[in-house]
């Protein structure tokens, strides 16, 4: 192998030195009498070349090197959208000053430590066949090619976002006002926007630093806003850490809507309809994990207080909550469950209403699928109807894979416990449901509040319901269930004024009424039902006491919620005035209605009116009930009360 002598060596080492001397001299020698300006012209090739868009820079260019980054400033830049874009232009600006990583270059791409814009608009827009204006290849839609921006510093200036395919047009102003009395320490951005956001309007007014950390997780961002996205209000001041990917959120929150439901579009999460709310806690955010804790607020007329907490690292968001009120107001839980605000209250008020109870507005179950969710709610206190005896509830919620579980569902009821478990599958159109639900040790004193003949009621009420069935709602799960409902009371004591009222006994009533009521012995009740198809059919229903046996049949219709149930009063004891009649349970749910056999009654009237006619103590005959005379066993009365037949009253018979 033959090396070059060191005379060669020495001359080709001379000659290249001089050649980059040269180039180099050059090089100064045009930028001191020309500036940097005539990079201007290759520049913009190149960009043409690589995007398909033009890039005018119609003022001065600067290079300040460095290493690894370089400066570089130009004034009145322009550089364009895509032809498919609303607004031709992507960038305008007085002035732009880019830091630019020259490492970068090395592994064929481009970074941006920091921009500072002056007097800029920038116009960013999603096509409906998802290509981005900010993407710089020539069919925008190369995920790597883009500029990666460190941190943003903008002085005055107008930021406008388009997506067609999600109904959004949003615009901001910006503007600085560092050194100005009204600017708050490090929060010398201020901001508006408006526009429109998935198609519900946005108002936005905050401030925050000067410097917008896109993706600089080193220095967590100030920012304090009040924003107004369709129904829903929100109020922010913290810090956010990396603007783009949101790294960490530290923030004071607070919340206010009309409904939890309409959070859905914002935060692609289903919440449960609710009344008019509002919320104010600390919301942070790490990792994969979102917690809004230590909030309160209200529901409707409701205290609320807990946390939230979301965490996105799975399938689908998981989120969990924990949730107490100390006075929950009963109605507040009507939207959840599908009823109409008002609707019971019109439908007892106006009888040609035709208005229905029991809730018949649908489950979103298609947005089941967009959270799991595990939720404890306690209710100390319950507001309510006066004639409704709830005291307390405890629910346990859980959802995943789009099965809806309440277990448990409990209220405190007169002085027991109604305990109950509901499944609703959502994977299936229509939902299918089953609900198994437990009373246990219902006092009978407080079971009807508003009635004063019940409240020295001795007894407990113990029953089980166990239903199936089908429907988007509440209403047509009921209208559809097949099951079985029981309910029995063993012993106690009842009015007995109550009882001969029942059994339209005129004299005892007339007698108890001037000496006083009294406590008789309550020996059984039995309501026993099966249910097919949403008629609630009686197997058995008995109520029996010591001077008066009660035997019920008929029919409760949950799909048209019409009643249709006779009882028939058995008396015990010999009443010398009685007009003795089955007595009728009518109508609809909203306005039920309560008769007597009037034929009966005539007649036996009638009979007294000729006897009298005869003698005057003949008269009373027909109106004597001279009772059976003896105790039944219940047993006995459940078996004969299965054995009747659905008597229809006169109403129903002419119909």
């Amino acid at each position: 192998m033959v090396f070059p002598s060191s005379s060669v060596l020495r001359r080709f080492l001379l000659w290249t030195g001089a050649a980059l001397l040269t180039g180099l001299l050059l090089v100064v020698l045009a930028v001191a009498l020309f500036g940097w300006n005539w990079l201007r012209a290759p520049i913009e090739r190149m960009t043409l070349q690589k995007t398909g868009r033009a890039l005018v820079v119609s003022g001065d260019l600067t290079v300040g090197f460095g290493w690894p980054v370089a400066r570089l400033h130009a004034a009145g830049v322009s550089f364009a959208n895509p032809a498919w874009a609303k607004e031709k232009q992507m960038v305008t600006a007085e002035g732009v000053e880019v830091s630019l990583d020259l490492s970068t270059l090395l592994q064929r791409s481009m970074s941006f430590t920091e921009v500072r814009l002056d007097h800029a608009a920038i116009y960013l827009e999603q096509s409906t066949d998802k290509r981005k204006s900010w993407l710089l290849d020539t069919n925008q839609q190369d995920e790597s090619a883009r500029i990666h921006i460190g941190r943003v510093a903008l002085d005055h200036g107008t930021l406008g976002y388009d997506d067609a395919g999600q109904k959004t047009s949003l615009r901001a102003e910006l503007s600085t006002a560092s050194g100005t009395a009204n600017s708050a320490p490090g929060l010398d951005l201020s901001y508006s926007v408006t526009g429109q956001f998935k198609g519900m309007p946005v108002k936005v007014q905050g401030s925050g630093g000067p410097v917008l950390a896109l993706r600089d997780t080193s220095q967590p961002y100030p920012l304090k806003l009040t924003a107004s996205v369709g129904p829903t209000d929100v109020q922010v001041d913290g810090t956010i850490t990396g603007l783009l990917a949101l790294s960490a959120v530290d923030v004071q929150m607070a919340l206010r809507g009309g409904s939890l439901e309409q959070l859905y579009p914002l935060l692609g999460i289903a919440f449960p309809v609710t009344r008019g709310y509002t919320a104010e806690g600390h919301l942070l955010h790490t990792d994969k994990r979102w917690r809004f804790e230590k909030f309160t607020g209200r529901v409707g007329a409701s205290d609320i207080v807990g946390f939230v907490e979301v965490n996105t690292g799975g399938k689908r968001p998981a989120l969990s909550a924990a949730v107490t009120s100390h006075l929950l107001a009963l109605d507040d839980l009507g939207p959840m469950i599908g009823a109409r605000s008002g609707s019971v209250a019109q439908a007892v008020k106006d009888p040609l209403a035709q208005k229905r109870v029991l809730p018949d507005l649908p489950f979103n179950a298609e947005r089941w699928d967009s959270v799991d969710a595990d939720v404890q709610l306690s209710a100390k206190t319950l507001r309510r109807a006066e004639a409704l005896p709830l005291e307390d509830l405890t629910v346990h919620l859980n959802l995943r894979d789009s099965v809806l579980t309440l277990d448990p569902l409990n209220f405190g009821l007169a002085g027991g416990q109604l305990q109950t478990r509901i499944t609703l599958d959502g994977r299936s159109s229509p939902i299918q449901a089953t609900a198994q639900v437990r009373a246990h040790k219902l006092l009978l004193a407080k079971l009807f509040p508003t009635v004063d003949l019940n409240q020295t009621s001795i007894g407990q009420i113990n029953g089980e319901f166990d239903l199936t069935g089908s429907g988007n709602s509440v209403g047509g799960m009921l209208a559809s269930s097949n099951g079985k409902l029981g309910l029995m009371v063993a012993g106690g004591q009842i009015s007995k004024l109550m009882l001969e009222k029942a059994g339209l006994h005129l004299w005892e009533i007339l007698t108890l009424s001037l000496t006083g009521d009294k406590q008789v012995k309550l020996r059984c009740a039995v309501a026993d039902f099966n249910v097919k198809a949403g008629v609630m059919q009686t197997e058995a229903l008995v109520f029996d006491t010591q001077v008066t046996t009660l035997l019920g049949s008929g029919s409760i219709d949950l799909a048209h919620e019409k009643l249709d149930l006779t009882l028939t009063p058995k008396t015990k004891a010999t009443s010398p005035v009685a007009l003795r009649s089955p007595i009728y349970v009518r109508g609809s749910f909203a306005q039920p209605q309560l008769s007597i056999d009037k034929g009966q009654v005539a007649a036996r009237a009638a009979g007294a009116v000729a006897l009298g006619l005869v003698n005057p103590i003949l008269a009373l005959l027909p109106l004597i009930d001279a009772g059976p005379g003896q105790d039944s066993d219940c047993g006995q009365l459940v078996r004969d009360a299965r054995a009747l037949p659905h008597v229809a009253s006169p109403h129903t018979q002419r119909q």
